[in-house]
C-alpha cells in the first residue's frame, strides 16, 4: 500500500504501472503549450514550458500586494527615530456592503444526473482538463494584462512554549501565549512586573488602539489596575514609585494621555478613559510602539527603569503601514530593552483581513466592515481567493498577527492571544477553534524579518512555486482580480442577466485555464515537496493543490449553473410578503450538480486530496479548511434576493458607516 504521502503525488509523476494509461508523461508536459506560466496565459506570450522554469532557477520577484520598490528600499533601514505627533491620514477606507453567500451547502442528497447541458464537454480524467465551451454568443468582457509580482518566502523559526519564568533581557519573548480572558492576560502581565521589580524600579507604558471594538476591554483593564498595584504591594503613595505607569494611545495618529509617567491610580484610570475612538479605522500601530518607547525613554534612563510596553490592540494595523515601520519598532524596543507585550486577536489564517457584520439602524441594511486581522506570516501563504471572488472568511489560524508576535519575541515579551469569540464576524467559527501547541509545533510560522526571509528565498524552490500560485491567483491584485473574479449577484431583468451571464461564462473559460495551468505547475514541483522538510510549507502545498482542482470543479458548475438558468429560467413573484421585492440573483453553494459528467472527476480527486490533508496534517488550521472545503460542496444554484426597502428616516441625520 502506498504511504500517505505518495498518495499526494500526482499521477503523471507515480512510477505505478497500472496508472500509466490514465496519467501525462513527462515528455507529454514538456511539450503542452498549457503548461505556460499564469502570466503568460493572459499576455498572449509565448509557451515556456514549466520544466524549463525549474531547470533554470528563475529568480521570483517578490512582494506583497503593493511591496513597492520604495517599501523594498526601506526593509535595510534600521533608524530609531521619533513619528510626528501628528501624521498625515490616509484617504478614506471604502466600507463594502455585501450579501454573498458562504456557507457551506446544506442539502442531504447528492444528485447523480447527468449533464444534459450543450457545450459542456466530458473529462476522462482529472489530468486531462479540457476548456470549457459554453454558448459563444456572448459579449465578452476585454482582459487587460497583469503585472503581477511574485510574494516572498518564509523560512523556519524556533519559538519556544508558553514561559512562566522570568526572561533574561535580551532573550526570545513567547509568541503565542493563549488565555481564556482579559483578566488572565493582566495577571499573567503582573507576573512578568513582579518578576522585574526583583532587578529594580519599573515604568510600565500602556499604548490602547483607538477602534471602538476596545472599550470593553479599555473598561476591564481601567477597573483592574488598582488590583494590579495592590497584588504588587505598590498601592500605596509612599511605596508607588517604585513602579510608575504611562497611558497612550493610536489611530490615525498617535497620543499622549499622562503628561509624565505616574503611579497616581486616579491619573491613570481616568487617562485610559480618556482613549478616544478614532472615526478613520485607520491604525499606526509600528509607528505608535516606536513613539511611546521613545517618547518616555527620559524617564527610563533617568531613572534607571528597566521598561515594558502593553499593547491592547483587536487589529494588526494597516498593511501598506507595518510594511516600511515594523523593523524601526523592533530596533526601538530592542535597542532600549523594551519587553513589549500584546493583548491580542487571532489572525486571519493566510489572509489579511475579516469582515464584521454591522446592521444599519436607520435603514436596516447589513454591511461587511473590512478589519485587518493577519496574516500570521510575514508574507500570505494561502490561496487569497475562495474559487470565485477573494476571500471574505476568518478561518482560524492559530497564531497572532506576524508583526505583534515579531515584536513581542524579539523583544523578550509576550504575545497574549485573547479569545476571539465574535458573533459578528463574518465566516467565523462559532466556538473559534483552539489549536493545541503540540500539533501546532511543526507548523509554527517564521518570525525572522521580512529581509531576511527574501534573502533567503532561492534556497527554498518549493516556496517559490507556491507564491507565485499564490500571487498570479491573487484578486486583491486589482488588475488580476478583473480576470480571475466571478460575479456571484445578478441583475433581475432577463435581458441585463443574460447580458451578465455570459460575459462571466466567458470569463470562466479564462479562469478554468488559469487554474488548469496552476495544477501543472505544482505537479512539476511536487519533487521540492519530497525535499521540503518544513511540515507548515508541506502543509501549505497539499491544501493549495486540493483547492486548484477544487476550483475547476467549482467553476465548471458555475458555469453550468447560469446555463440552465438562462435556458430554463426559474418563475418567481416579483414580490413576497410583506413588502419584498425582487432585487438580484445570486449563486448559492448546493450539493446537487449540474455538470456532474464533467466536473465529478476533478469532485472525486478534489475529495480524496483533501481527506489526506486531514490525515497528515490533523488538528491544524490545514485539516480544518480542507474539512470546511469538502463540507462547502460543489454545486451552485441561482437564487432569488428578496429586500424590503430601507426604512425612512425623516428629520434624522444619516447615521455614517464606521470604520473598524
Amino acid at each position: 500500500m502506498p504511504s500517505l504521502q505518495e498518495d499526494l503525488l500526482p499521477d503523471h509523476l507515480r512510477d505505478d504501472s497500472d496508472a500509466t494509461a490514465n496519467r501525462l508523461g513527462n515528455d507529454h508536459l514538456h511539450e503542452e503549450e498549457s503548461r505556460r506560466s499564469l502570466t503568460d496565459l493572459i499576455v498572449g506570450a509565448g509557451a515556456v514550458g514549466i520544466s524549463t522554469f525549474v531547470h533554470a532557477g528563475i529568480l521570483i520577484i517578490l512582494g506583497l500586494f503593493t511591496l513597492t520598490p520604495e517599501i523594498l528600499e526601506s526593509f535595510n533601514l534600521v533608524v530609531v527615530e521619533p513619528i510626528p505627533e501628528v501624521l498625515e491620514r490616509p484617504e478614506e477606507l471604502v466600507t463594502i456592503e455585501l450579501e454573498e453567500n458562504i456557507d457551506p451547502a446544506t442539502e442531504l442528497t447528492n444528485s447523480q444526473q447527468s449533464s444534459t447541458i450543450a457545450g459542456i464537454p466530458n473529462a476522462e480524467g482529472v489530468g486531462q482538463f479540457s476548456e470549457p465551451t459554453f454558448d459563444t454568443n456572448v459579449i465578452k468582457d476585454s482582459a487587460e494584462e497583469t503585472g503581477v509580482e511574485m510574494a516572498d518566502l518564509t523560512v523556519p523559526a524556533s519559538l519556544q512554549e508558553s514561559l512562566m519564568t522570568n526572561i533574561p533581557l535580551g532573550s526570545y519573548g513567547d509568541p503565542r501565549e493563549i488565555v481564556d480572558n482579559l483578566e488572565q492576560a493582566i495577571d499573567r502581565i503582573t507576573q512578568e512586573i513582579v518578576f522585574m521589580l526583583e532587578e529594580g524600579d519599573v515604568l510600565v507604558v500602556w499604548l490602547f488602539d483607538q477602534s471602538e471594538s476596545m472599550r470593553n476591554d479599555q473598561k476591564e483593564i481601567r477597573e483592574r489596575i488598582n488590583k494590579v498595584y495592590s497584588e504588587l504591594g505598590l498601592a500605596d503613595t509612599a511605596d508607588g514609585d517604585h513602579l510608575l505607569t504611562a497611558i497612550t494611545s493610536y489611530g490615525a495618529n498617535y497620543f499622549k494621555h499622562t503628561k509624565k509617567p505616574t503611579s497616581d491610580l486616579e491619573l491613570i484610570r481616568r487617562a485610559i478613559n480618556e482613549v478616544p475612538i478614532d472615526p478613520s479605522g485607520y491604525e499606526i500601530m509600528c509607528p505608535a510602539i516606536t513613539r511611546a518607547i521613545n517618547d518616555h525613554e527620559s524617564y527610563r534612563a533617568r531613572g534607571k527603569r528597566q521598561m515594558a510596553l502593553i499593547v491592547v490592540t483587536d487589529e494588526s494595523g494597516e498593511p501598506e503601514n507595518n510594511l516600511p515601520t515594523l523593523e524601526m519598532a523592533v530596533a526601538t524596543a530592542k535597542e532600549m530593552n523594551c519587553r513589549t507585550y500584546f493583548l491580542g486577536r487571532e489572525a486571519v489564517f493566510g489572509y489579511p483581513h475579516a469582515y464584521m457584520n454591522w446592521r444599519h439602524p436607520q435603514t436596516g441594511v447589513n454591511h461587511w466592515l473590512q478589519v485587518d486581522r493577519g496574516p500570521e506570516t510575514a508574507f500570505v501563504e494561502q490561496l487569497q481567493t475562495n474559487g470565485f471572488r477573494r476571500r471574505r472568511d476568518a478561518f482560524s489560524s492559530g497564531f497572532g498577527p506576524y508583526e505583534q508576535c515579531r515584536i513581542a519575541r524579539e523583544s523578550g515579551g509576550i504575545f497574549f492571544m485573547l479569545p476571539t469569540i465574535e458573533k459578528e464576524l463574518v465566516g467565523g467559527e462559532a466556538d473559534k477553534r483552539r489549536y493545541e501547541l503540540n500539533a501546532m509545533k511543526p507548523y509554527l510560522p517564521d518570525l525572522d524579518s521580512r529581509q531576511k526571509q527574501l534573502a533567503m528565498r532561492k534556497d527554498y524552490p518549493l516556496r517559490s512555486f507556491i507564491w507565485q500560485v499564490i500571487v498570479d491567483l491573487n484578486p486583491l491584485n486589482e488588475e488580476t482580480a478583473q480576470i480571475i473574479e466571478l460575479d456571484l449577484t445578478f441583475p433581475r431583468e432577463p435581458d441585463r442577466f443574460l447580458v451578465r451571464a455570459r460575459q462571466e461564462q466567458e470569463k470562466a473559460k479564462i479562469y478554468i485555464n488559469y487554474l488548469a495551468n496552476t495544477q501543472a505547475l505544482l505537479e512539476e514541483a511536487y519533487p521540492f515537496r519530497e525535499d521540503e522538510l518544513n511540515a507548515r510549507w508541506q502543509a501549505n502545498y497539499d491544501l493549495i493543490y486540493a483547492q486548484l482542482i477544487a476550483y475547476q470543479a467549482r467553476v465548471y458548475e458555475y458555469g453550468a449553473a447560469l446555463e440552465t438558468f438562462i435556458r430554463n429560467p426559474k418563475q418567481v413573484p416579483q414580490m413576497m410578503p410583506p413588502n419584498r421585492r425582487l432585487i438580484r440573483w445570486d449563486l448559492r453553494n448546493r450539493l446537487k450538480l449540474s455538470a456532474e459528467e464533467v466536473s465529478r472527476p476533478y469532485i472525486n480527486r478534489a475529495s480524496e486530496l483533501f481527506e489526506k490533508v486531514i490525515e497528515l496534517h490533523p488538528g491544524t488550521p490545514w485539516a480544518e479548511r480542507a474539512s470546511e472545503e469538502i463540507k462547502r460542496g460543489f454545486g451552485l444554484e441561482v437564487m432569488p434576493v428578496y429586500r424590503a426597502p430601507p426604512r425612512p428616516t425623516p428629520n434624522a441625520p444619516r447615521i455614517p458607516i464606521p470604520k473598524l
